[in-house]
This record gives C-alpha cells, structure tokens and sequence, in this order.
C-alpha cells in the first residue's frame, strides 16, 4: 500500500509532520509513544487496513520525534496533546477512534477530557488503547529513579539510560516528569463516554499488565474490554498482536457507525 506524504502544521513555533488519508468516517487517529514515531510496524499496518477500507487514517509524530521540527528535550504531555489535539482538528472530520500506543495511550485519555471540556466529545467513536502507559512519569519511572539519577536531573535536567529499542539511550527531562503530574489521570473516574479497548501483553518489561487493570478501575462507567496476550511484550508488533489489533480496530468502527 502507498504511503500517503507528508504534510505539515505549525503548532507552538514547531513544524509537527502528518500523515492524513483522506476517506469516509469514522476515521482511524493514530498516537504514538514516546520516542517512536508514525512509520512504526503499527501504526504503517493501521494505515493499510484503514486504506482497504476506504476509512479516513491520520498519523502524526510529536514535536521532537520522527519527521516533526522541534527540540526533543522540549517536549511534554501537555505540549504533545496540544500537538494531538491541533492535528485532530484540523485534519480529522466526523467521528474518530483514537489509537494509542503506551505513552499514546496516555495522549488519547487526555484529549478525550479536553474535547469533552470544548464541547466536541462526540467527535470521539471509541479508544483502542495498545500497553498502555498514562501517568508513566510519575507511576513507572519516579518511583525507580536512583541516586544518580535524581542527582542528574538536579544538576543537568534530565537523566539517561540505555534503551531496549534503539542504541540512542531514552532521556527523560525534569520538564517532563513536572509536568507529567499536571496531566494525571490515575486520580479520579476517567469517563470517556464511549467504548474502549486496551489490548496488554502480560510478558511487558516496561508496562506491567497491573497498571493496565489499575487503569480499568478508574474506568467503572465505560464500556471497556481488557485483552492480555500471555507472551505480548511491550512492542506487541508481532504478526498475531497486529492482528489483533485490527480486530479490536474493526470492531470500535462498527459500533462508531
């Protein structure tokens, strides 16, 4: 399947690029993690099965990550929803199901509060939540901080450590975890008004599957489906997660109709 160009907007000084297949809704919105970017095995696999469809597929890459402008280091959730919410409305049309990947998971929860908040929550046909990481900073990475650690982000801002997927260590700045608290979900009811579901693997290095079922409790007004995949890591990119996926996919279309 031809991969449709990219095109740009300017959100907040930086040139965010996006990738926008034009077809009928509900549409497909892809959010990715943190320091992946929209060319991913499968966020390009949602693409082509929304192209065979006929559906409309809007990918996009955060400031500081993939084809977007900006300084990395800079980056934050609230500036990467800003980012998510400005490509939706500008590029999207009619109802959406939001998909997002671990930190995307996190995005997506956040931008259904703020439309719901703008009065545009009916844009929103469903959430398809892949190992889902929302309120990471200060859940799964400020309880692990060591010494060092916590020394480094004192003196430089931020702290490095090795990755499994890249030979670029992942960084994390004191901008990020900061505001990472100003943008919790995990403290009340998240009511999303429409139907959700998280796919988990429960082999998951980085996103143990009990912050997934933690999610599910704050979630006791929604209609949500939890699936875990007993040897899913935290990719969950194999040929058998991406079909999963497109199950779930086709599944929160039919109900968006």
């Amino acid at each position: 399947m031809d991969q449709v160009k990219p095109t740009r907007i300017e959100v907040e000084g930086a040139s965010i690029a996006v990738r926008h297949r034009r077809g009928r809704a509900p549409g497909l919105a892809w959010l990715g993690g943190y320091r992946s970017d929209m060319m991913g095995t499968k966020a390009v696999a949602l693409d082509s099965w929304g192209a065979e469809l006929g559906l409309s597929v809007t990918r996009h890459d955060y400031s500081g990550h993939g084809e977007s402008g900006g300084d990395f280091m800079e980056g934050t959730i609230s500036r990467w929803l800003a980012e998510s919410l400005a490509v939706f409305r500008h590029f999207t049309e009619g109802k959406q199901i939001l998909v997002g990947s671990s930190m995307g998971a996190w995005i997506a929860l956040r931008m259904v509060q703020e439309l719901h908040k703008a009065g545009e929550g009916e844009r929103i046909g469903g959430l398809l939540l892949l190992a889902p990481a929302p309120d990471f900073t200060l859940e799964l990475i400020e309880p692990e901080l060591g010494e060092a650690q916590r020394r480094a982000m004192d003196e430089q801002g931020y702290f490095e450590e090795p990755s499994d997927y890249s030979p670029e260590p992942n960084i994390y700045t004191k901008k990020l975890l900061e505001d990472g608290r100003a943008n919790r979900v995990l403290d009340g009811i998240i009511d999303t008004h429409c139907p959700v579901h998280i796919l988990q693997g429960m082999a998951d290095p980085d996103v143990p599957y009990a912050h997934a079922l933690r999610l599910m409790e704050h979630m006791p007004t929604d209609d949500v489906t939890l699936s875990l995949v007993r040897d899913g890591d935290h990719r969950l990119s194999r040929p058998q997660d991406i079909d999963m996926m497109l199950r779930f996919a086709s599944a929160l279309v039919e109900r968006a109709r």
